[in-house]
């Protein structure tokens, strides 16, 4: 198929019902003033201020004093590890660690460490230097000012807030400056690997919300000039925890997410992410890049409470413990605690997979077996009216479903509600497990094309001079009698735009607008029929493209772009792309292939003993006959040739093109 003229950029919206920054009206972050509702950390080499010097090199010792603030107090003993670089801890060294008002543990190989703290040591037995004058400093320059006094020299310096865990590198470098002068926002990675707790957690909650669903959101903001392409999740859940929260990781796209995770909690990830039951990585979700973008997400799936929000410097590990959310009072009566099972494995395996799909019509269930080799000894998967049973075949599990079928329920606002039930058999025991899922159905304009009137087997092929049946559909579960169907063109390339639909009336000969089905569960459809003709010796394109827009009173359009296969009735589609030279090409291919292979069999009969030219006519009959017609058809079906002539018109398939079959 040749270069379309047809600019598809214009027809083709990548937000399609993507939500706007409208729908997180109502919900006004701010900081999270009593208990949080997370625990977060996160690994940094980034201090807010920090400097390295060679001044110690000349010196007894090598010198490294930390600084450690708190923005309240901590939940945790710091951690303190000091290593030495390649094993070795002949060069003494000094750690100054200012952390007044905490608890610490220190711990390193090297038993010539001598370490000068204000802070308890856990345990007491830590080596320390003899300190018979507690030291009493302000400030950092009197910090710096007396380990250069007391030592003769500062290797590193690093001011941290609100650490959890801290790796010390040992080691001195010649190529540092001669003193340490300290900077802002300094790296410290050549010597210093730091776990921070993150105290910046903002949440709220929409205005009318009255339900126990909460969003946690984390909100990886990278610089551009940062290397860091994936992060490690350790992520850990109150044995109360209810199931009913959701977790979004928002990075940019090219990012991996290797997710740890012991909660019964759904995922909604960007970029791609990776968990220990399963080898392969899952792709993740496009997701905003702002914050009302993220909470109108979180708000667009029924999450109307935003227990944590997180904005955070990219990282390599982040640690997350999710607290027992509490329940949100309601204006009704008393609202009951969610309770749930402990997660089990297929749960786990289902949620991560999320093998579900759903349009404005139909749900799909499409699940590769082997993913689920940790759950072992699936037999079979139904819905929740176990009529509607998964087809399998080797690889695959597959289930399609009109939502009016199989038990599904639309009650939630743009979901549809059902349930997997698996059958397990172990040791001739057959049990069942029920995971209950809740599938999306896209705010979006579904557009399709059907052969007959009947409106049944959608296909993308559109013949000329034959009547067409298009449907225009979608939910809108707030005011689905505000929608209107705004336009229906048909685009090609190399020919005018033809418009058919305008303001729910007919445009241009042949189209006639069609009564379709009430309206049930928001769901609106719109229906007309065409026929489209090419004048006689005009161009006949290859493809054209259905583009129809639908929206409301208040301008809030949505588009579609359905692509179909242009099918002329004289010419079968296998034929298309051949121009006149490769018509041409075949032909002579042809003839020039016969006659030699005419003349090869006429010398091997010639020379073949007992061929007598006077040979009867009835023993003549019993001798091969293709030999005598250059163009019998057996001699091109040997070669891979189609002998010329006018060609039988193709018959399209039965259920259309690129239609897969459905499964009951």
């Amino acid at each position: 198929m040749g270069p379309r003229s047809v600019p598809l950029l214009p027809l083709l919206l990548a937000l399609l019902g993507r939500p706007g920054p409208g729908r997180a009206e109502g919900c006004d972050l701010q900081p999270v003033t009593e208990k949080p509702s997370i625990t977060l950390s996160y690994a940094t080499s980034t201090v807010p201020r920090g400097c390295v010097s060679n001044s110690s090199m000349g010196t007894d010792h090598e010198v490294h004093v930390l600084s450690v603030k708190w923005s309240k107090a901590s939940p945790a003993p710091l951690t303190v590890t000091v290593t030495p670089r390649a094993d070795a801890c002949s060069r003494p060294a000094v750690l100054i660690l200012l952390c007044s008002r905490c608890f610490a543990t220190i711990t390193s190989p090297c038993s010539n460490l001598i370490i000068r703290t204000d802070a308890r040591l856990i345990p007491e037995s830590t080596n320390r230097a003899p300190n018979p004058e507690p030291l009493i400093i302000s400030s950092e320059e009197q910090l710096l000012a007396w380990a250069l006094a007391t030592y003769g020299g500062i290797t590193s310096y690093s001011e941290l807030q609100d650490p959890r865990r801290l790796q010390l590198h040992l080691g001195e470098d010649a190529h540092s400056p001669p003193e340490c002068t300290p900077q802002e926002n300094f790296n410290a990675i050549l010597h210093l690997e730091a776990e921070v707790f993150f105290h910046g957690v903002k949440s709220c909650s929409r205005s009318d919300a009255q339900s126990t669903r909460a969003a946690h959101i984390i909100h990886l903001q990278s610089e551009p000039s940062s290397s860091i392409s994936g992060v490690n999740l350790s992520l850990s859940c109150s044995q109360n925890s209810a199931g009913n929260q959701i977790l979004i990781l928002q990075s940019k796209a090219n990012f991996t997410w290797f997710l740890s995770a012991e909660c019964n909690i759904q995922l909604l990830v960007s970029g791609s992410y990776k968990m220990p039951l399963f080898p392969m990585l899952i792709p993740g979700n496009p997701l905003p890049d702002t914050e009302q973008g993220l909470i109108a997400e979180a708000f667009e799936k029924n999450y109307t409470v935003i227990a944590s929000y997180s904005a955070i410097p990219a990282s390599t590990h982040i640690s997350l413990q999710i607290h027992e959310h509490e329940t949100v009072e309601t204006p009704v009566s008393t609202t009951s605690t969610v309770i749930t099972q402990p997660p089990d494995l297929p749960h786990q395996v289902l949620r991560t997979l999320k093998p579900w799909k759903c349009t404005d019509e139909t749900m799909e269930i499409v699940i590769i077996r082997s993913y689920l080799e940790p759950i072992k000894d699936v037999v079979n998967i139904t819905l929740r009216d176990i009529r509607c049973q998964a087809e399998k075949n080797a690889t695959h599990f597959m289930l399609k479903s009109p939502l009016s079928h199989c038990g599904t329920s639309l009650e939630g606002r743009g979901y549809a509600n059902n349930e997997l039930i698996l059958s397990l058999a172990k040791d001739a025991v057959l049990r069942s497990v029920r995971v209950g899922f809740q599938c999306e159905i896209p705010r979006e304009l579904f557009l399709r094309l059907f052969p007959t009137a009947d409106f049944k087997a959608p296909q993308t092929e559109l013949e000329i001079n034959k009547e067409a049946f298009v449907q225009a559909s979608m939910r809108w579960m707030d005011h689905p009698a505000d929608l209107q169907l705004k336009e229906c063109w048909l685009v090609a390339s190399e020919r005018e735009p033809v418009l058919l639909v305008q303001g729910g009336e007919a445009r241009g000969a042949g189209v006639a607008v069609l009564e379709g089905p009430p309206s049930s569960h928001g769901r609106k459809v719109w229906r007309f029929r065409f026929t489209y003709s090419v004048p006689e010796g005009g161009h006949i394109p290859f493809s054209a493209f259905l583009r129809c827009k639908a929206g409301l009173q208040n301008d809030t359009i949505f588009e579609k772009v359905l692509e179909v296969r242009v099918k002329d009735a004289w010419r079968p589609l296998n034929y298309r792309g051949l121009g006149l030279g490769a018509v041409l090409g075949i032909t002579f291919g042809a003839f020039l292939i016969g006659a030699l292979l005419t003349a090869v069999l006429w010398y091997i009969y010639s020379h073949t003993p007992g061929f007598q030219h006077g040979t009867s006519l009835g023993e003549q009959q019993h001798q091969p006959q293709h030999w005598q017609h250059p163009e019998h058809p057996l001699l091109h079906q040997q070669h891979g040739l189609t002998p010329l002539g006018p060609p039988e018109p193709a018959q399209p398939p039965a259920n259309g093109l690129g239609e897969p079959a459905q499964c009951h």
